[in-house]
This record gives structure tokens, sequence and C-alpha cells, in this order.
């Protein structure tokens, strides 16, 4: 085919793409950004009155209460020797009237279950631990504190993964609400009081409840807890608070505020215990298994026409080190887009079904729609209208119109976001750091959600042709201490 012939054909196809689409993804990005205004705004909505019932929230008396809801936090941990020590010994300090630390040694190569043995005097005992969910792994033995006072349980396990971990912690728990927790997060010292409230509220209905991630890149960090809140220097972890403030503050406020919250961060949840046993726990062949685990209790309590609640509290802090080079994020967003798309497809039967109501006629066709397709019809943008204006095919009036939607509308959003974050509140007490995540609201329509959206088209990809599941290694660079040096 010849230059002329071949150029000629190219126009021909993108003047079709142009034309069939060209509208629909004007409209899609003006939709999407609206939606996500509309949940902003109502969050805002849940902040006012969750304000307004602080002072009368009772905290100091559930802090000495004999009858709050016993937890245990289940704490999964590899190779996690550098931090594990501070890590529970931190957990072990919260303020909260009964709980106890879970640590599930997952067949660790290093030596964190002897810092841990070291460090609380730990002595074998002979426990049978229950199969009240099903594990793969044989567990080992099991370990307490010789003192019989410190409510720390540490559970050796033959290596098979963090979910399989975490089903072998909620057999081992001796309490009725069990909550999920990476061994790297720091918790805020009221983050189980906070967490813990609404079973203690409504203790039938509320089967789950999910606390707030933050990323703990730049803050100073003393005995396991954040003691300054900074941004990081670097570019990249600071586009990632914005991304943390939009989507796990301020979306899943805005949908538990619908009553459709279906996804509680593996980070930080907390669940009855009883429910996790009737659902069998985790599943372990699912890579986005936090989002499997809420999917699939919210499927059990519809089809057995139970009244139930599901709630994102907006206070309690988990902290989490999050991605600071592109390796170690594009891992971890292929991860997460493939996870999305097997709990949506595994799930595709509660799409529209009356049945499960607005988790089935509102929250899962969004998810579908504004989450799952946004990176590709994104890339497609990316790719048309620049090849549009290249080839005479677009004018720079739509050209114009569509950086406007699709960009300037979602950082006038994340605006909106970081506005009603600040009021509510006031995280970055410096003005250099609300500075800096101003900044980083507008960088971040900057190349950095075109590569997300590569990514996460990747994960998407690497789900349907049903390959490898691959996790990636988390690489850490600890937090600085109080002396500037690292912990």
């Amino acid at each position: 085919m010849n230059p002329d012939a071949l150029l000629e054909s190219t126009r021909g196809v993108v003047t079709w793409l142009l034309h069939a689409f060209e509208v629909p993804v004007l409209v899609y990005f003006l939709v999407i950004n609206t939606s996500y205004l509309l949940l902003i705004l109502m969050a805002a909505g849940g902040f006012v009155a969750h304000l307004r019932r602080l002072e009368h929230a009772g905290r100091e008396e559930t802090v000495s209460s004999q009858l709050a809801p016993g937890v245990s936090l289940l704490v999964p941990a590899y190779n996690e020797a550098a931090g594990i020590v501070p890590s529970v010994q931190a957990m072990l300090a919260l303020r909260y009237p009964r709980h106890e630390i879970v640590v599930i040694d997952d067949g660790s190569t290093d030596d964190t279950f002897e810092r841990l043995r070291e460090a609380f005097d730990l002595v074998r005992v002979d426990r049978e631990l229950p199969r009240d969910v099903p594990v793969k792994a044989r567990v080992i033995d099991v370990w307490v504190p010789r003192d019989g006072r410190t409510r720390l349980v540490a559970v050796r396990k033959e290596n098979s993964g963090k979910t399989d971990a975490l089903n072998v912690g909620i057999n081992a728990a001796s309490e009725p609400l069990v909550a999920m927790v990476d061994a790297d997060s720091l918790l805020d010292p009221d983050a189980l009081l906070t967490v813990a409230k609404p079973f203690a509220d409504d203790p039938i209905r509320t089967v789950a409840t999910g606390g707030v991630v933050r990323a703990a890149n730049g803050c100073t960090v003393v005995a396991g807890r954040i003691v300054e809140i900074r941004t990081p220097r670097q570019w990249l972890p600071r586009v990632q608070i914005v991304e943390y403030l939009r989507a796990f503050l301020l979306g899943r406020t805005g949908w538990s505020r619908m009553g459709a919250l279906i996804l509680i961060s593996g980070a930080f949840g907390l669940f009855r215990r009883d429910v996790l046993v009737e659902v069998q726990g985790l599943d372990t062949d699912s890579i986005g298994e936090d989002f499997e685990l809420v999917m699939r209790i919210h499927r059990h309590m519809r089809r057995a026409k139970r009244d139930y609640r599901v709630e994102f509290v907006s206070e309690p802090v988990s902290w989490t080190e999050v991605p600071a080079n592109l390796t170690v994020l594009r891992s971890q967003r292929r991860r997460w887009h493939r996870g999305l798309w097997e709990v949506l497809w595994k799930y595709r039967g509660m799409v529209l079904n009356p049945r499960y109501g607005r988790i089935g006629m509102i929250a899962l066709p969004w998810y579908w729609v504004f989450e799952l397709l946004a990176p590709a019809l994104e890339l497609a943008g990316i790719v048309l209208v620049p090849l549009g204006l290249a080839l005479g095919l677009v004018n720079v009036r739509f050209a114009l119109l569509f950086v406007l939607v699709a960009y300037g509308y979602a950082i006038v959003v994340t605006l909106a976001a970081m506005a009603v974050e600040e009021l509510s509140f006031h995280k970055y007490p410096r003005w250099r750091d609300l500075g800096a995540t101003l900044l980083a609201s507008v960088a971040e329509n900057l190349g950095y959600r075109q590569l997300t959206a590569w990514w996460r088209v990747e994960g998407w990809w690497a789900g349907l042709r049903r390959g490898t599941h691959v996790w990636g290694t988390m690489t850490r660079q600890g937090f600085a201490g109080a002396d500037g040096g690292q912990q």
C-alpha cells in the first residue's frame, strides 16, 4: 500500500472512531467527574454530622467500659523483622478496653519470629486452633508471653500467602470482632475506639466497618506512632496522598452514606468474627481479597434476607507507606485493577439485580462503568484527540473541550476534595504541606494519570488472559524518626 493510500485509510478509521466516540467520551468524563463531586458533597455532609456528634461520642467512657466488644487485631507477617516489634508494641498500646494482637508468621525466612519471642518473652503453648474457616497451610505452633498478662498470640505457620495467614488468624482470634491490619501499618491511638463504635451502637446489624488509610511518607514516627504529619519531598508519593484522600476518605464516605459501600481496604477493616465464619473467611485464590470478602458478605446477607450495615468511619486512621518509585507503583496498580476485574466478573450476577438493593442497582454498575472501564476510555481519548488534530479531523475547540472536561473538571473535583478534608480534619498543619498537596492535585493530571491508566489496562489484560498472579515486592524506605533517622 502506498503512503497516500495508507494515510487516507488512517484518516477514514480515525474519522469513524471520532464520530462514533467523541460525544460519548465527553459525556462519560462529564458524568464520572460529576459523580465523584456528588460523592464528595455527600461525604462533606457526613463529616459535618460526625463533627457535631464528636463531643457527645462518649469516647472516654468507651475506654473504661467493660461492655465494649472485644477486638482481635490480625497481623500477617512475612519477613517483617525490621519493624515487627515496634509495630506490635504500638498496637498493644492502643486505647481500647479489651483487645488482643494475633501475629501470624507466614513462614518468614528472616528472624521475624525470633525478635518477637525475645521482645515479649514468648513461650510455646499446647493449643489446637479451631478450623472454623478453611486454611491451606499447616500451623506449626502457637506462642504467648510468659507473663500471662500481655494479650499477644504468635502463630507460626508454613508459608502460603497473606490471605491464608489471615484465615489462620480468624481461627486463632478469641474476640467477637476481628480487625485486619498490615504489619507495617501505623494506627492512630484512638483508631479502634472509633472504628468499633458502630458495632457498639448497633451490634445486631453492623457486620463490617472500614477506616481511613493515609500515606505516611514524610511523616515522623516514634515508637510506632505518627508524631508529626508532613508531606514527603518526592512528588510521586505526594500525588498518591491526593489520590488516597479523594478515593479512600471522601469516595468511600460518600458510598457509606448511600448505604452502598462495597470495598473496605485490607490495610484496616473491622469485621464480626461470626460473619467471617459464616462466609468461610477470605478467598485465597482472589488477588483482590479485601474487595471479594466485602462482596461475599453483601451477597450472603442479602440472600439470607438479613438487615445489616457495612459502614465506613472517616476518623480512625491507618497510616501506610505508599510506593516511592514507578516500578513498585506499576506492580501495585496492575494488581489492584486485575483484582477489581476478577471480583466484578465473579459477582456479575448481582449487577442490576433488584434482589441486592443499592449494591446491585447502583454501586456495582458504577464500578463497572467508572472504575473498570475508565482507564481504557481515557487512553482512547488521549490517542484519538491528538491524532485527530494531527490529521485535521478535530478542531481546536473540541480538543480544548475534551481537556477541560476530562482534566480541568477532574482538577476542580480534587481541589473540592482537598478543601472538604482540610476544613473537616486539618491533618496537615503547615501551609507548606497544604500548598504541596494542592500542587500535587494539578500535577496528578500531567503524566501520572496517563501512566496509571496504562498500568491498569495492563492489569485488566492480565486478568483476561488468566495469567499467573504476581504480587511484586513493596520496597520500603522506612519512616523518619524524631532524630531524623529511619525507623
